[in-house]
């Protein structure tokens, strides 16, 4: 398969999926409800700076499986953007903050892991997802901070 055409599956899979879940899974009334730290950010940040991490998530994936697709580091990408995906519907859909605190600091080890696994093939794919591990890091505490508030 041509590198771009493969560059461009992973874009679908990544930012599709995540629009998919996004939209199917609105914070509506209950989140509006409930007690939010002083850090919480407004609402309208939260779809482009997933847009943009998406994207790198992606071409991070992407660089990785040209390069080996059968490593540590692309099987640290498809567990972390499998627990990317579950999060949501937990938190938002299901209600259940503190499942989706569990899901999201495992997140955050399995980015970690991504980048550490990554580093020697790849250190650009490492580096595409720092941005990603800082902002799971603010939302782990934001998710860790509404769980402790309600």
């Amino acid at each position: 398969m041509r590198p771009y055409l493969t560059l461009a599956l992973f874009i679908v899979l990544v930012l599709g999926g995540g629009t998919l879940i996004g939209v199917t899974t609105l914070p509506g009334g209950w989140y509006a409800g409930l007690i939010k730290p002083s850090f919480n950010p407004p609402n309208w940040v939260f779809a482009p700076a997933w847009t943009l991490l998406y994207l790198l998530i992606a071409i991070a994936g992407w660089r990785i499986w040209q390069r080996d697709l059968r490593s540590a580091a692309m099987t640290a990408w498809f567990i972390q953007l499998g627990l990317n995906f579950v999060w949501s519907p937990v938190f938002f859909g299901a209600h259940r903050i503190g499942l989706a605190l569990a899901i999201i600091v495992a997140l955050l080890a399995a980015i970690l892991s991504f980048i550490a696994t990554a580093w020697p093939r790849d250190r650009v794919a490492s580096w595409l997802f720092v941005p990603y591990a800082a902002w799971v890091t603010f939302a782990t505490a934001l998710n860790a901070a509404v769980w402790r508030l309600n």
